[in-house]
């Protein structure tokens, strides 16, 4: 019986061959150029026509913006894995960036085009990833997947009630925690699946040892009381009862994340980037239980999960989809640690400014650079990974 192929033949652009190539790019290219825009439009220094306040109009293009771009590029690498179908190419490919890239012109000029025609065209490109998504896992019948649409449903719903909500209120407070619990439910459905899966791929081969506990009920447990945790953050931040959620959810990542053998995976930074950016998981539960008290702000602990743990794991996955999939030996070079220690030390930084508000301004500064560092830096060093054909 002949296999079925991975790729259908093809002879378009390579950036347009495989779905992982113009997401990563471009996702990162402007991550790095959006938080480089954002600095000078918090002090004043310069203003889009934006619809959304300052704030908003960051929260937006980091949550709804950058992160269903990588999301994006994973989705569509990943789908053709569990399912056995051809994966997206071409023209099809090219619609989905083009509406994602019309999404970010509109928002940014959404005071001119009205806030409305920008939440439309911004909506849509969510709303085609889950249906895109959801068409392949049901026709390769790979049901257990279709928790994943779910999320992205949910991210489409919350990117939605973001511009209703800001139009009318003049702030978004709820569609962003509820943008960010979806985010933090996919790092923690995505996260326990290919972090113990490629650890113990890696360890098997190296000496006797303890190795990772595979995807198990305990697992379903972790996501059993995280979910209902962020759920109840989001519809309700402060109070006790959603501290004990928080703290519980907190305890039981930290635990799930202590099965996996990470200490064992200094040596292949490739690897340990991706548990020290799941660290983040449980410590953003931490620090938003801490706000819940009033004890801390409540940023801390929303940007130890944007950026420590979705900046962090998504720069671990696609530099180590762009390397596996273009032909390229799975090891962290030199330049790809600088971009790894870059995203850490804007997470450590940016925590470090919402604890101490006295000295913001100079650690606003240091985050910022380093987060366009590492951002940026991936756009340049893997361009020629993304943009020729496969080694």
């Amino acid at each position: 019986m002949t296999a079925v192929p991975r790729l259908s033949p093809y002879d378009g652009p390579v950036i347009l061959s495989y779905g992982f190539r113009p997401f990563f790019f471009f996702g990162a290219l402007y991550a790095g150029l959006a938080i480089l825009a954002w600095l000078p439009m918090f002090y004043g220094e310069l203003a889009l026509p934006t619809a959304l306040a300052p704030r908003d109009w960051h929260i937006h293009e980091m949550l709804y913006g950058y992160v269903p771009a990588v999301m994006t590029g994973f989705l569509l690498t990943a789908i053709p894995n569990w399912t056995g179908r051809l994966p997206l190419q071409g023209a099809p490919l090219l619609v989905l960036v083009a509406t994602w890239a019309a999404g970010r012109v509109a928002v940014s000029l959404s005071g001119l085009i009205g806030w409305l025609p920008a939440a439309t065209i911004d909506a849509a490109f969510l709303v085609l990833v889950a249906a895109a998504a959801a068409r392949e896992i049901i026709a390769g019948q790979n049901w257990r997947n279709l928790r994943i649409v779910l999320v992205v449903a949910v991210l489409a719903a919350g990117n939605m009630a973001f511009h209703v909500e800001a139009h009318f209120n003049g702030l978004a407070e709820y569609s962003v925690r509820l943008g960010i619990a979806a985010v933090v439910a996919l790092l923690m459905l995505v996260g326990g699946r290919i972090i113990p899966s490629f650890t113990n791929n890696w360890l098997a081969r190296q000496a006797a040892g303890r190795l990772p506990t595979p995807f198990n009920r305990f697992d379903g447990l972790a996501i059993a009381i995280g979910v209902p945790a962020l759920l109840l953050w989001v519809a309700l931040p402060q109070g006790p009862l959603t501290a004990a959620a928080l703290f519980l959810a907190a305890a039981v990542h930290t635990v799930r994340l202590s099965r996996w053998a990470g200490e064992r995976t200094w040596r292949e930074r490739l690897l340990l980037v991706l548990h020290v950016g799941y660290a983040f998981v449980p410590l953003g539960f931490a620090l938003v239980a801490l706000a819940a008290l009033h004890l801390v702000p409540a940023s801390a602990g929303m940007h130890a999960w944007m950026v420590g743990a979705a900046g962090t794991m998504t720069l671990a996955v696609m530099s180590r989809a762009s390397l596996g999939h273009a032909g390229r030996p799975l090891t962290a070079s030199l330049p790809t640690q600088f971009i790894y220690a870059s995203v850490l030390t804007a997470a450590l930084v940016r925590i470090c400014a919402a604890l101490h508000p006295g000295w913001s301004e100079p650690l606003l500064h240091v985050a910022a650079a380093a987060w366009a560092a590492a951002f940026l830096g991936f756009a340049i060093v893997y361009a020629p990974v993304l943009w020729l054909p496969k080694a």
